[in-house]
């Protein structure tokens, strides 16, 4: 075992102690740790060949596919830097990401490169070399020199850089929702220790089998493969088009473990689950949101066997909470209490400890906590600070304070402990005085049974400050959504000034994200676009 545990010892100590055993699936390939490791070392040396410094930037613009897998341990091993490009991201965003990382080398394909378009590589002037993992379609006009995958993993090992576990690792750009997309600075040690976190109390193990069905940049979806790894365990790599697919594969791969988004988790419980998909399942895991009561039910009675593990994570701390199996039933609202290794405070605006059940920021302090965001020491400052005095880190004559990640989101801790997310501070709605979150909203609207999607959010009104608007689609087996049934619902389950002013109709799937997250200010933005026309069209 390596005295410093990197992020491609992962691999290594797994390929060490168990060579033959399957480390990644990907469609009808299957690679056991030993033929991954190798496949590592090769085009990591061909990254050394490049001539390229220590903690140089290396892009991968790819689906969730082997070639992405081995670029990003392979930029590790070479003590360089990966950056993960979302796959679903279109020029603009990708070119900004290589601009502001800096990127020298651009891992993806053909197809993909030629899709962006020429004036690319103009803005880019910091692209060294373009690697492509499958033949172009026809030459890349003004791109840098173009090498392919084959040749790439022929190259014979060499020792890399010589790297700290403090040192970057990688470089996960949020999904920019509301402007330029951040750049998180992960280290080793960040990746590491919050795959030994998670592995821990998923109670990860050899026997196995991950899917990954989550983009591979996102830091949710990047750790399947560090707790997989960690474990030994197997990694199902998968790209679905309809959720439909996804159970396919569950069942064919027989999974044993599923962690995905709650819009995922909300399509997936409109459908006929067939029990063959989840035969095998262990457990599931949410995060990035809340998931519905009325979801998590459904999914518990397609999988009954199956831990359901309730998690609350930012980028910035790669993970903060997870809610122990069993406590769903007597908090299925809470997203639990703090990870392994990290520490959860809730404060109120002065900095003070807030009392239980008080609204208050969500921090957290350790050694999951990031690096901070990329060329960026403003916003750096304003989402890393110390604690104040008198707080669990804050310790009196310690000369460099520790820097803990104040996540913007609002969130409340019960008598026990427990957290219960409220909302993010930038998305609540004020109106008529309250503050109002739009998930608490939306999980009474699913409680109906009578939407499929839906999102909540504020419109400025003249009197109230915002008015709460909502968007739906109508549940699955419906042919349309019944709007005055809805809000009659609504009146019957919520205090008068939490009811929608206007639910509008919209045909499903709603927008995601990159991330694969129900895009709330996206449709709360094409929302205004819409009613300011109408306000323009002549009476």
């Amino acid at each position: 075992m390596s005295p410093t545990r990197l992020l491609d010892t992962l691999l290594f100590e797994a390929a060490a102690t168990a060579p033959q055993a399957c480390a990644l699936v990907d469609g009808a390939q299957r690679h056991s740790y030993e033929s991954l490791a190798h496949e590592v070392d090769s085009l990591a040396a061909a990254l050394i060949a490049q001539g390229l410094p220590r903690a140089a930037r290396v892009a991968i613009y790819l689906e969730n596919r082997r070639e992405c897998v081995v670029a990003a341990f392979a930029a590790a091993r070479a003590g360089l830097v990966f950056v993960p490009i979302n796959a679903v991201l279109k020029t603009a965003q990708v070119q900004q990401i290589l601009q502001d990382s800096g990127a020298a080398v651009l891992i993806s394909s053909g197809a993909r490169l030629q899709a962006l378009g020429t004036t690319l590589w103009q803005a880019c002037p910091a692209v060294q070399a373009v690697w492509l993992v499958d033949p172009a379609s026809g030459a890349l006009a003004g791109a840098p020199p173009a090498a392919h995958w084959p040749e790439l993993a022929r190259t014979p090992a060499r020792a890399g850089h010589r790297v700290l576990d403090s040192d970057m690792a990688a470089i996960l750009y949020t999904s920019g929702s509301t402007g330029r997309a951040k750049g998180v600075v992960l280290s080793h040690r960040n990746l590491v220790l919050g795959a030994t976190s998670v592995a821990s109390y998923l109670d990860n193990r050899a026997g196995d089998r991950l899917l990954a069905a989550l983009p591979l940049s996102f830091d949710a979806g990047f750790s399947q493969l560090t707790t997989a790894f960690h474990a030994r365990a197997c990694v199902v790599l998968h790209n679905y088009l309809l959720p439909r697919d996804l159970l396919a594969t569950m069942a064919h791969e027989r999974i044993t473990g599923l962690t995905a988004v709650p819009s995922l988790y909300i399509q997936l419980a409109q459908l006929d689950l067939p029990a063959a998909s989840a035969a095998a399942l262990r457990y599931f895991a949410n995060t990035g949101g809340r998931m519905p009561r009325q979801t998590l039910q459904r999914l518990r009675q397609w999988a009954p066997a199956a831990k359901p593990f309730l998690m609350y994570g930012l980028t910035e701390a790669f993970r903060s909470t997870y809610l122990p199996p069993e406590q769903v039933d007597l908090r299925p609202d809470s997203i639990g209490r703090a990870i392994p290794n990290a520490e959860i405070l809730v404060l109120r605006a002065d900095g003070s400890l807030a009392d239980d059940d008080e609204p208050g920021e969500l921090v957290h302090r350790g050694p999951l906590v990031a690096q901070g965001y990329w060329r960026d020491p403003v916003r750096t400052a304003e989402r890393y600070r110390p604690l104040p005095p008198g707080l669990p880190g804050s310790v009196a004559g310690l000369p460099l304070p520790e820097l803990a990640v104040y996540s913007g989101d609002t969130v409340r801790r019960d008598a026990d402990g427990y957290l219960y997310f409220i909302g993010r501070r930038d998305e609540m709605i004020k109106s008529s005085g309250y503050r109002i979150s739009p998930t608490e909203v939306e999980e009474v609207l699913y409680g109906t049974g009578l939407v499929g999607e839906c999102a909540a959010f504020g419109a400025a009104h003249g009197t109230l400050g915002q008015s709460v608007q909502v968007v739906a689609t109508a549940p699955g087996d419906a042919a349309a959504l019944d709007v005055a049934a809805l809000l009659a619902a609504c009146r019957a389950r919520m205090p008068g000034y939490m009811v929608p002013a206007a639910i509008e109709p919209l045909a499903g799937p709603l927008p995601r994200n990159p991330n694969g997250k129900i895009d709330r200010q996206r449709l709360a933005a094409e929302w205004a676009t819409r009613h300011a026309a109408k306000d323009l069209e002549p009476s």
